[in-house]
Formats: C-alpha cells, structure tokens, sequence
C-alpha cells in the first residue's frame, strides 16, 4: 500500500486550509473553464491525449469535492463550438473520453444523486454522444444532490443567437409583442433557463479571458484565476478558489 509522507503532507495542509471555510457561505453555482490539459502535457513530454485523460480525473475530483461540501451546481465548459477547428484525432479523442467518462461514472454519480445535464447545440454532435447524452440524463433527471451541467458544442455568443432566434420566431407568429421583450425573457430561452447564475467562474491554466462561455450568466459572477493547469488542478486548489470567493463582497451593483 502505497502512502508517502509526501501525501500526508497534503492531506494535512488541505484539512487546515478547509478549517477556514465557511460552510454557509459557499457559492451555490460553480462555473469552470477546464483548460491546459494540452499545455501540461507538452510541459512532461505527454500526448495532448494524455493530458485530456488527466483533466477527465480533475474532473471526478471536483464533482466529488463538490458533493462532500454541498456545492449544488457544476458547470464545466469540455467543448466549444470552436474546438471543432482542432485536429480531428484530437476531436476524437475528446468524444471518446466523454462516453468513457459517462460509461464508467454513470453508475456511480446516479448512486451518490448526481443530475447530469448538458448544454450546447447537442444536436451537431456525434450520434453515439447524443445517445450517451440521453441515456445519463434520463437515468439521473430526479437527482437533487448535484447538478452536472456539461457544456458541449457550446457557444455564449451561440447561445444568445438561438435564444433571439426562438423569440423572434414568437414575435413572427404574434405570440409575444416586441415592447415586452425583457432580461428575463431572454433568460427563459437561454440553455440553462431553469439554472441560477453561476456564483464563481473558476479559469484555470494563468488565461485571463472567459473564452465565450457563460456571457449572458455570469453578469454578477466573481472570477477567480490560476496560473495551475487543470490536470494539477486538485481538491487544495479547489479549496483556494473558495477561500478567495469568501473574502469577496457581493453587491450586485448595489452598495
């Protein structure tokens, strides 16, 4: 059995760090942009494969963290509608990861009342994604621990264009009178319409740009960035992320 004191270390540092969280002022909703799989590959000499297989860890790590501390909502940005510009093997290898994914946690996540949802325009996406897709959502729909909200073939820009399009087409057949038009009809024909805005947007990987994800929702979020990449990023660096949100003040443009 392997157990370094190099792991004892960390448990012990992670256990004191989360001392200092306040249990009741957790954000509700957490975004993140999982990014630098490809990056922290290069850097040890990996295929950029293998560094999307160690960001799909970083991922089971974050929903269990999640669930251990009561967070109720993760949002995880895993394909753009710009990723489709990448080569094709490494499309491949990233829809392979997502029914891997999905074949091997399903189960799991659906036992510990995981809800998984996905966003985006899903109809572009391969047919065996779509029926994965289908299949994990339908099984987990009445989950209420933790909402998994993946975004796939997913657009912020492209998002607000179908949202317009659906009330325009309204607005054509006379259902809806343009003068209504409000922020929250908007919001009704976003994809995550019945979702709250996220809390805090996690962007990992030292960018400093919110890569067309979430334009509309994250409004009034708080952002937190990190120059670790997301295969590194563990449940401490989660841990810090929360830290940073509890120092903020949130006032929503109000004083």
């Amino acid at each position: 059995m392997k157990n370094t004191s190099k792991d004892n270390v960390s448990e012990n540092k992670r256990n004191d760090t989360r001392k200092n969280i306040k249990l009741n002022r957790l954000p509700y909703h957490v975004a993140i942009i999982m990014d630098g799989n490809g990056r922290w590959a290069q850097e040890k000499g990996f295929s950029r494969s293998e560094g999307h297989r160690a960001g799909m860890e970083s991922l089971r790590s974050s929903v269990e963290f999640c669930l251990d501390l009561g967070i109720r909502i993760l949002s995880v940005f895993a394909f753009s509608t710009e990723n489709w510009k990448r080569p094709q093997e490494e499309i491949n290898t990233l829809m392979g990861l997502l029914y891997e994914y999905i074949q091997k946690e399903l189960d799991q996540l659906h036992k510990e009342q995981v809800q998984i949802r996905a966003i985006g325009r899903l109809g572009e996406l391969q047919p065996l994604a779509q029926y994965e897709i289908n299949r994990a959502h339908k099984l987990t729909a009445n989950n209420k621990k933790l909402i998994l909200n993946i975004a796939l073939n997913y657009g912020g820009r492209t998002e607000i264009v179908d949202a317009t399009r659906r009330i325009a087409q309204l607005a054509v057949d006379g259902q809806i009178d343009p003068q209504q038009i409000s922020e929250e009809s908007i919001q009704k024909y976003l994809y995550t319409s019945d979702l709250p805005d996220p809390d805090l947007l996690i962007r990992p990987a030292g960018e400093l740009r919110i890569s067309n994800y979430l334009l509309w929702q994250i409004a009034y979020t708080e952002f937190y960035h990190t120059s670790v990449y997301w295969p590194d990023f563990d449940k401490e660096e989660f841990l810090k992320a929360l830290l940073s949100y509890q120092c903020r003040e949130r006032r929503f443009g109000g004083l």
